[in-house]
């Protein structure tokens, strides 16, 4: 949900940029095909991050996550969460400052450049903190223990394919 998150804040961002040039004007039935391109391309950090901390607690039974892994898996997402909040937050002050910017009769092309790449480079450190604690709470399992997250995101994938060659007008409403 934390990535949907971030994504619509880079939409939101990209659509005034967007729209000032004629050839990428947004128009209906945009965000329609713009949403199976964002799901290949994070299709690849789908299978990493099924192994997020939080996500493997949330199973620790199915998983049977012994005390000393829950342990080093809790340490892991709360250090991630305190880093990518603080990313998060350095991108919403920034994005707060695009759409102030944009208010202006004549905004200023530089301060828009300024705020949305900063706001873009806030958001890509959230997404490496995600993505660098999965990578250590992958380390933390067992090979047992990684093959069963695996299998589970396997049957997550081969969901969502069938989902999209059923109902491809709507790709992206299918979590």
């Amino acid at each position: 949900m934390r990535t949907l998150k971030t994504l619509g804040l880079a939409l939101l961002a990209a659509a005034p940029l967007a729209a000032q040039e004629p050839s990428h004007q947004m128009g209906p039935g945009m965000m329609e095909h713009r949403m199976p391109m964002m799901d290949e391309m994070m299709a690849p950090m789908m299978r990493g991050m099924a192994f997020a901390p939080a996500h493997l607690l949330e199973r620790k039974a199915a998983l049977d996550l012994t005390a000393q892994q829950v342990t080093r898996l809790t340490a892991i997402g709360d250090a991630a969460k305190t880093a990518h909040d603080a990313a998060m937050n350095e991108a919403k002050t920034h994005m707060q400052e695009l759409a102030q910017a944009m208010k202006a009769a004549a905004p200023d092309s530089n301060a828009l450049k300024t705020h949305f790449q900063a706001a873009h480079a806030a958001m890509g450190r959230a997404h490496w903190t995600m993505l660098a604690a999965a990578a250590q709470a992958r380390a933390v399992l067992t090979e047992g223990q990684r093959g069963r997250v695996d299998g589970w995101v396997d049957v997550m994938q081969m969901h969502r394919a069938d989902e999209q060659e059923h109902h491809p007008e709507h790709p992206a409403e299918h979590p």
